[in-house]
């Protein structure tokens, strides 16, 4: 298995059961059993905290938090060349910044993004998304 990159939107549906959540769980199946790593930029990693402490407050975020450091997940830096790339992205896209960055991620490492986030319809045609 290829390693994917993560959108906050992927993360989020995973911890709340929501629409999509069965392909999350299916995918960090399958990144178990290669000894793979799913990846997430700091900026969508950094959305995953805010949304969880406003939905279920500051004291489940510990507990959320070492839930999903558990699982085969790789948080990413935003380093220069990631933050250029996402740059780019965001100057001629209609996207949030988070989003750019996690594009940005995909793009980089030429990897497939899960998300159920309709902006990433602006950059199917350069990032492969998999639909949740």
């Amino acid at each position: 298995m290829k390693s994917a990159v993560l959108d906050s939107y992927a993360l989020l549906a995973f911890l709340f059961k929501e629409p999509g959540h069965e392909k999350v769980v299916a995918l960090f199946e399958k990144a178990a059993e290669a000894d793979r790593s799913l990846l997430i930029a700091a900026p969508n990693w950094a959305e995953v905290r805010y949304m969880v402490e406003r939905k279920v407050g500051t004291k489940q975020w510990t507990e959320v938090r070492h839930k999903l450091l558990g699982l085969p997940i790789e948080i990413m830096s935003a380093d220069q060349t990631l933050a250029e790339l996402a740059g780019e992205i965001k100057a001629s896209h209609k996207m949030s910044l988070a989003d750019c960055f996690a594009a940005a991620l995909a793009k980089q490492r030429k990897l497939e993004i899960y998300t159920g986030d309709p902006e990433f319809k602006e950059v199917e045609n350069s990032v492969k998304v998999m639909w949740l």
